[in-house]
């Protein structure tokens, strides 16, 4: 429980969660309801643990908020830095089989003539965009040729025109003059806004608390399925949807948990019509398409609205949702590149190349803001028969990570793995056993329990249970 002191001046990871909370429009008496439990971080010159733990927190919130079980408790919800900074990292631990590599051959960062440039390209119409800019294969040394000879931010440039993704890395001040960067600055951390009218007739049962709430998963790598993922916890139907060839191999046994997942050809009218259907049925869509791929389909917000009047309705977006960069195709580590983080990683640590953070915690983080969104969202709709509409983005997340200063951390390691860390039942996935760590978060009467292992993209057919 908050004292005095820390009232007064509050740790890295209270100033987080107030932050957070904040945005959400919450209650600032309930953070006098928050236990944060373990001792250590990550080693990275950000606050990651703390902004681990605090994002985990606001989820659990948010979570009480909706089911009102445990507000009346100094300890209602109580996070744990180290599983925080586990989940953050990777939940799952295979016993006899193996996980492919989560990056393609050629994605990575690269020196360009004047700087460093990252390419994702673990998406193949992402690597065929950059590789034709390049004009080589699919040969990292090649690649490398090739780079050393751009100005970091014309490749930068010519990528995206191209269809792909990259970042050239900017330090902490060259991001803060950009347009974009000052877009950033300027907008809130999230939006959360009520609109349309016809929100059902639902009452939680603390017990499992989202139990007949459906859930439309509209996005992939990594912040939405971190969402997600956490409604499934929460007791939710989550419903998966992915196009016909899309793949995730190291992912998606780690980010499935909990959830059914299908695919559907939006480009075939009558798989078009299904998707409508389906969100015609849900209760919370949450998606990080572009802004302008919905429309194209038909499905813009108004759109969306008129299907379904009182849907929540949690969008995500890479780069914010104002400013040139708006709509941007972005990943975590490439917002990483553009905000600052990795040069300073780099430069703070001594380094000769970009130095991200030890874990994709701008992805991580946003995705529990997202699952926090969306509860808050059913929360309103209750109260209210309104649906919702928010909006999130990993540059925010970054910028508010940013804003708990940068240097050389010098305090305790969080303490190594041990059995106690994991749910003693052996997850049973389409892959083979695994290990699941136990939840990072217990929220009083309302405990997270996930009723599916992971399962394949494609393994469940493309309709509401």
């Amino acid at each position: 429980m908050t004292t005095p002191d820390t009232a007064a001046h509050p740790t890295p990871d209270r100033r987080f969660l107030a932050g957070i909370w904040d945005a959400l429009g919450g209650d600032p008496t309930a953070l006098d309801r928050v236990t944060f439990i373990g001792d250590g971080g990550l080693p990275a010159v950000y606050p990651v643990t703390d902004l681990a733990v605090a994002s985990v927190a606001a989820a659990g919130l948010a979570l009480a908020g909706l089911t009102g079980a445990g507000l009346t408790g100094a300890d209602a919800v109580v996070a744990d830095r180290r599983l925080a900074s586990a989940w953050f990292g990777y939940a799952l631990r295979p016993l006899g089989w193996e996980l492919p590599p989560v990056w393609d051959a050629v994605a990575g960062d690269y020196r360009a003539a004047d700087g460093w440039i990252r390419l994702h390209t673990n998406a193949p119409h992402h690597r065929a965009a950059a590789l034709s800019v390049l004009s080589v294969p699919a040969e990292r040394a090649a690649v490398a040729r090739a780079v050393a000879a751009w100005p970091a931010t014309d490749l930068e440039t010519a990528v995206v025109a191209a269809g792909g993704c990259a970042a050239a890395m900017r330090d902490a001040a060259a991001w803060a003059a950009h347009p974009q960067g000052r877009a950033v600055a300027t907008a809130p951390l999230l939006s959360l806004d009520e609109v349309g009218q016809g929100g059902v007739a639902w009452r939680p049962d603390p017990a499992r608390p989202l139990a007949g709430i459906r859930v439309l998963d509209l996005t992939r790598v990594l912040a939405g399925p971190t969402a997600t993922r956490f409604l499934a916890g929460c007791g939710a139907q989550v419903l998966r949807i992915d196009p016909p060839d899309w793949e995730e191999p190291a992912l998606v046994p780690d980010m499935t948990l909990g959830k059914r997942c299908a695919r559907l050809n939006l480009r075939a009218a009558d798989d078009l019509a299904t998707l409508r259907r389906l969100l015609a049925g849900a209760d919370v869509l949450v998606h990080g398409y572009r802004p302008d791929a919905l429309a194209r389909l038909g499905l813009d917000e108004d759109s969306r609205r008129a299907l379904n009047p009182g849907l929540v309705d949690i969008c995500l977006d890479a780069y914010g949702w104002t400013g040139p960069w708006a709509g941007r195709r972005g990943f975590d580590s490439l917002v990483q590149m553009s905000s600052g983080i990795a040069e300073a990683g780099m430069r703070l640590l001594d380094r000769d190349r970009p130095t991200p953070l030890p874990v994709q915690a701008l992805d991580h983080a946003t995705g529990y803001i997202m699952a926090a969104m969306a509860l808050r969202g059913l929360a309103r709709r209750r109260e209210t028969g309104r649906g919702m509409v928010g909006r999130a983005s990993l540059a925010a997340t970054a910028r508010l990570l940013m804003e708990g200063g940068a240097g050389r951390l010098d305090g305790p390691p969080l303490a190594p793995e041990t059995d106690a860390d994991f749910n003693p039942v052996v997850e049973q996935t389409a892959w083979g056993p695994a290990r699941r760590l136990r939840p990072p978060l217990a929220v009083a009467g309302a405990p997270l329990a996930w009723d599916r292992p992971a399962s394949p993209l494609g393994s469940a057919m493309a309709a509401w249970a």
